[in-house]
């Protein structure tokens, strides 16, 4: 069966660009509290009446799928899916991934961004730098035309350059009324192969990037990917819009507006 991938209308980009304004801002409001010494959980309910309160929204991840929480949060060797935790509390040297999700007007937006906590080894500085890099080589090849191969292999291509390795079994996803609509958005790919880009598709570009080895295993919780050597992972994403003549990055924060220049 094919999976039938919606194309937006320019009335529900605007609410889709809304959301993904909304989220942005819950970004902008973490940026100063994600630190030393917070627990995963106390920022999980910062974004949770932030969402609710400030922002008039609906964390769009709380009860998805029976999950508990409004933000996944995977630390160091966490691939994806980090469940908040009271225990947590992030250390000096820690990256952590935080990743959030909104819906506004029937409309979901998705982003994630990798924080890295005081003072954090060169290596491990590079691999969240590298990887914020591979998604922005991922996006900026999108186009009506494109391919989605072009994207994933945009993205290996950086990702391998510098020694590292790109998970395969989660991937992005097509985004609008529902968090998970078709097409899957893999990391990795040939050029000139898979899906064909048109105006008004709305996927996320999510690349999860190791270290070390590809391989991942999920805890016994049933959510938690971890990489199986327990290297770091870094993670970064976006919610993208193809438009007529590229792309437009619904989710993006205001000190990234150099990206897209």
């Amino acid at each position: 069966m094919v999976e039938v991938v919606s194309l937006k209308s320019p009335e529900q980009l605007d609410l889709m660009r809304e959301a993904g304004r909304l989220l942005a801002q819950v970004f902008a409001y973490l940026d100063d509290k994600v630190v030393e010494g917070i627990s995963t959980m106390e920022i999980n309910d910062l974004v949770e009446r932030y969402i609710e309160d400030v922002l008039y929204s609906r964390p769009a991840s709380k009860g998805q799928y029976g999950y508990q929480y409004v933000l996944n949060s995977s630390v160091n060797h966490v691939v994806c899916h980090g469940v908040p935790s009271d225990s947590q509390r992030l250390k000096n040297g820690d990256i952590v991934n935080i990743d959030i999700t909104l819906e506004k007007g029937g409309y979901i937006s998705d982003s994630s961004k990798t924080y890295m906590i005081g003072d954090v080894a060169p290596s491990a500085r590079k691999l969240v730098e590298e990887t914020y890099e591979a998604m922005w080589q991922g996006i900026r090849v999108v186009k009506p035309g494109a391919t989605l191969g072009d994207v994933g292999a945009a993205i290996q291509k950086h990702a391998h350059s510098h020694g590292y390795s790109i998970v395969r079994e989660y991937c992005g996803h097509g985004i609008g009324t529902e968090m998970h609509e078709a097409p899957q958005v893999l990391h990795y790919g040939r050029r000139g192969e898979g899906l064909v880009l048109k105006e008004g598709m709305t996927f996320t570009i999510e690349p999860m990037i190791n270290q070390g080895k590809a391989k991942v295993k999920t805890k016994k919780d049933g959510w938690t990917v971890v990489t199986a050597d327990k290297k770091l992972s870094a993670q970064w994403e976006h919610t993208i819009a193809v438009t007529a003549d590229g792309f437009e990055v619904l989710t993006l924060r205001e000190e990234e507006s150099q990206q897209v220049n």
